[in-house]
């Protein structure tokens, strides 16, 4: 059996990664569900989701779309606190070089759009959207494997925009310091956020009543760290009604 919490994982969360899912697998055990001692750190995400022992991932709504709804269950969604977005939604922020004079998304018609991936929602799939709401298409998508280093990669110059995760937004801007160099010119539509999963066939109430628990459990600095404001109920509909963009141009 195997655990994976990977969304938010950086250096700087890991230890209060590491202690909400101790709070959840106590919890867990509490209801007669079996869960490994630690998370799985090194297992990619898609092994994680395909594996018949999933005991708690969490995935993003479009690899869900693009094949992995029948390889797991969704069990929770997460409230990332967001002012300005309905809980359990999240969106991205669109970020170019401080320097950079175009304002509008609509001025980067042809530009070079870092994604973290091709598989992200938040990377690719909201300003795939975003873009074809504005009239535009990208020139070209650079992939970088993360959203860190895509906002690394428009503060380097080697990417004109870049779309973020916003609660990974919030930790970018928090740690690193090359946050400076970038400026928000937009934002996307809200759509359902990463979600907690289990594995297919299994019944998600005891993982749901674990994470809402081990959450009322934590402190507000471990809170603060995971970017957490609570554990709601998914939205399956909000997960389908969503397009399968069109792969990023090379």
């Amino acid at each position: 059996m195997i655990a994976t919490l990977p969304m938010y994982l950086r250096p700087e969360t890991r230890d209060a990664t590491d202690g909400f899912w101790a709070l959840i697998r106590d919890s867990l055990r509490d209801r007669g569900v079996d869960a490994p001692d630690g998370l799985d750190h090194a297992m990619s995400p898609t092994q994680a989701w395909a594996r018949s022992d999933l005991v708690l991932s969490q995935i993003c709504n479009l690899p869900h779309r693009l094949g992995f709804s029948g390889m797991v269950t969704l069990v929770a969604a997460p409230d990332l606190g967001l002012p300005d977005a309905p809980p359990g939604t999240y969106y991205s922020v669109l970020v170019a070089h401080a320097d950079d004079p175009r304002g509008t998304l609509a001025d980067f018609a042809g530009a070079t759009l870092a994604i973290n991936g091709a598989d992200s929602q938040s990377g690719w799939g909201a300003p795939a959207a975003a873009a074809a709401a504005a009239g535009i298409a990208f020139g070209r998508a650079c992939a970088t494997g993360a959203h860190s280093a895509s906002a690394r990669a428009v503060a380097a110059r080697r990417a004109d925009i870049a779309a973020l995760d916003v609660a990974s937004w919030r930790m970018i801007r928090r740690w690193d310091a090359f946050a400076r160099d970038l400026r928000v010119i937009g934002r996307t539509p809200s759509t359902p956020a990463l979600a907690y999963v289990t594995a297919a066939g299994t019944d998600p109430a005891p993982h749901r009543a674990a994470l809402a628990e081990a959450f009322a459990a934590t402190s507000p600095e471990m809170r603060g760290m995971l970017g957490l404001a609570g554990i709601l109920d998914p939205d399956p509909a909000g997960y389908a009604a969503l397009p399968v963009p069109a792969p990023p141009p090379a």
